[in-house]
């Protein structure tokens, strides 16, 4: 049994997440069956389950096949299948064992707001277009407290029963020309709508709603209703997983 590796690149608008799901089109729909077509049925494991449309930059899927495959070969039948919303930039035999979910020590995104009073036809995709100026260093100094392992469950969307816990490694906001703001955010993992909160949450903090001293008690508070509900998914990205 050999393991592989699947690097992969996809705009996420024509998709219902990245997670299977009957009667919608999702990409790992859209990858397994392009698969089959290769090999024969494979079940694979994915680093992230992105939302409906939520974007990746690389995205790591595994998979386990009882065969030697031409890697160059499958990564240019894929590419011509899925083309041009999904691109496979590479695959790869894997280490024994590795597992593009369990395997993954960090995971980082990017979300992104054009805030200015103008459109951008060309970044409508994926960003969020939002008129109201924002004070970025007041959004950086609300986001500091969240940095750290804190139960971050005023930021998550419920899922059962599981654990809210995270370790936030980073998050700060930039700014660049034409008023296009990025935040760029890692852990070890993220609970749902996690980001797509803590954005939320900034966009209040810089339009002067709440106050960056205030983030610490929302924090505390465990509440969901605190946070701000979540912004739009088109703005956020996955950009990076990284492993041992």
């Amino acid at each position: 049994m050999t393991t592989y590796r699947i690097d992969l690149a996809y705009d996420g608008s024509g998709f219902h997440g990245y997670a299977r799901q009957p009667r919608v089109r999702t990409v790992q729909a859209e990858l397994e069956d392009a698969l089959f077509k290769l090999t024969g049925e494979v079940e694979t494991s994915v680093a992230g389950r992105t939302d409906k449309g939520v974007h990746a930059r690389a995205q790591v899927v595994s998979f386990e096949l009882d065969q030697d495959l031409d890697c160059d070969r499958v990564m240019r039948s894929l590419n011509r299948q899925l083309a041009p919303e999904i691109g496979v930039t590479a695959v790869r035999p894997a280490p024994t064992g590795f597992n593009a979910r369990f395997s993954a020590r960090a995971r980082a995104y990017t979300y992104l707001i054009l805030n200015r009073a103008a459109p951008d036809p060309f970044l409508a995709a994926t960003s969020w277009h939002y008129e109201t100026p924002l004070d970025v260093e007041t959004m950086n100094r609300g986001l500091a407290h969240l940095i750290g392992e804190h139960d971050f469950a005023a930021f998550c969307r419920q899922s059962g029963d599981r654990s809210t816990v995270r370790r936030l490694e980073s998050a700060a906001w930039s700014e660049s020309a034409d008023g296009l703001l990025a935040l760029d955010v890692s852990a070890s993992s993220f609970c749902h709508q996690m980001v797509r909160s803590l954005v939320a949450l900034s966009v209040e903090i810089g339009r002067g709603r709440v106050a960056p001293e205030a983030v610490s008690k929302i924090l505390e508070s465990k509440d969901r209703q605190q946070a701000k509900g979540a912004a739009p998914a088109h703005g956020l990205t996955l950009v990076a997983v990284s492993y041992e």
